[in-house]
C-alpha cells in the first residue's frame, strides 16, 4: 500500500482473526493491524459516510456489516426534520443486510466523529446474536477501538 497516514494496514491474517476476546468486550483501543476482512469493513464504512444524508446537523456516520456467509452491506446515516426518525448508518446497514437474508454476523465497522455507536444501533445488531465485534474508527479511517455486542 502508499505511504498516506490515513491508509489502513492490512494484516496477513486468517478472516477469522478479528473474533472477539477480553479486551475486545472491553470496548478497548485497536491496536496492531486488522485482519483484511475487517479492515475491508471500515473502508467500506468509510466510503459509505461520505453519501450520508443530514441536512439537519445529524452526526453523519458510515456502517458496514459482514454476515456468516461473507456477504458485505454498507450504509450511511439518513437524516430527517424529526430527530426520532433518524436512521443511524448501522442500524440501516443491518436492515438491509436482514432484508437480503441475512440471520448473523461475524462482523462490523462505524465511521463516525463520535466516541461510539449510538446504543439502540447496537441493539439492532445485538438482535442478531451476541459475540459480534464492532469496530470504530474515524473519519480519517483509522480504528479507534473495538467493542463486542
Amino acid at each position: 500500500m502508499g505511504s498516506e497516514a490515513n491508509e489502513i494496514r492490512l494484516a496477513a491474517e486468517p478472516r477469522d482473526a478479528g473474533r472477539p476476546d477480553a479486551a475486545a468486550r472491553r470496548g478497548e483501543p485497536v491496536t496492531g493491524e486488522l485482519a483484511a476482512e475487517d479492515a475491508k469493513l471500515v473502508v467500506l464504512a468509510r466510503s459509505a459516510r461520505l453519501r450520508a444524508y443530514t441536512p439537519h446537523g445529524e452526526r453523519s456516520e458510515g456502517a458496514a456489516v459482514r454476515d456468516t456467509d461473507g456477504r458485505t452491506y454498507a450504509a450511511a446515516t439518513v437524516g430527517h426534520s424529526r430527530p426520532e426518525l433518524v436512521t443511524g448508518a448501522l442500524r440501516a446497514a443491518v436492515v438491509a443486510a436482514a432484508a437480503s437474508g441475512a440471520r448473523r454476523f461475524e462482523a462490523a465497522a462505524v465511521v463516525t466523529e463520535d466516541a461510539a455507536p449510538a446504543a439502540d444501533d447496537l441493539a439492532v445488531l445485538a438482535e442478531f446474536g451476541p459475540g459480534v465485534p464492532v469496530f470504530l474508527a474515524g473519519p480519517d479511517g483509522v480504528p479507534r477501538n473495538r467493542t463486542v455486542v
